[in-house]
């Protein structure tokens, strides 16, 4: 399975946004990590298979930024690409979008972690070769 690109749609209520209308920086990132667990979902990795391996995912290390502001109501698209796939870590582009006008971006690493140690921990096999055939080339 080849995908450049994942995304899904969303809409801003009001709990996402500031006294203005205007959604609160903070919440790009959870609009980010909707489309990211949506993502891992459609190639098969839902919690359940997450769980039963004893795995996790951390933002090690995220970076955004931020080009126009989103509104009260408005629909969005967020975006994943899988821009690289190392043993333990995924690096990710991911662009949050309003009619084809990019609001906000971020490059995102996530690193896998044992549920049980915390420690960092090899993906798994099949998860490392669906994950490679789903990165962006």
């Amino acid at each position: 399975m080849s995908t450049a690109e994942f995304s899904i749609k969303l809409r801003v209520y009001i709990e996402d946004t500031d006294a203005g209308g205007i959604v609160y920086y903070v919440n790009y990132l959870k609009f980010m990590e909707r489309a990211r667990t949506e993502f891992m979902r459609s190639l098969g990795f839902g919690k359940d298979y997450i769980f039963n391996h004893d795995l996790m995912f951390v933002v090690h290390e995220v970076s955004v930024r931020y080009h126009r502001p989103a509104r009260l109501d408005d629909e969005l698209q967020v975006k994943v690409q899988l821009q690289a796939v190392r043993g333990a870590t995924m690096i990710l582009q991911q662009d949050v979008c309003r009619d084809g006008e990019l609001l906000a971006s971020a490059g995102v690493t996530l690193a896998c972690v044992g549920r049980s140690s915390l420690q960092p921990q090899r993906l798994p096999r099949t998860m490392l070769d669906t994950l490679r055939q789903a990165q962006v080339h």
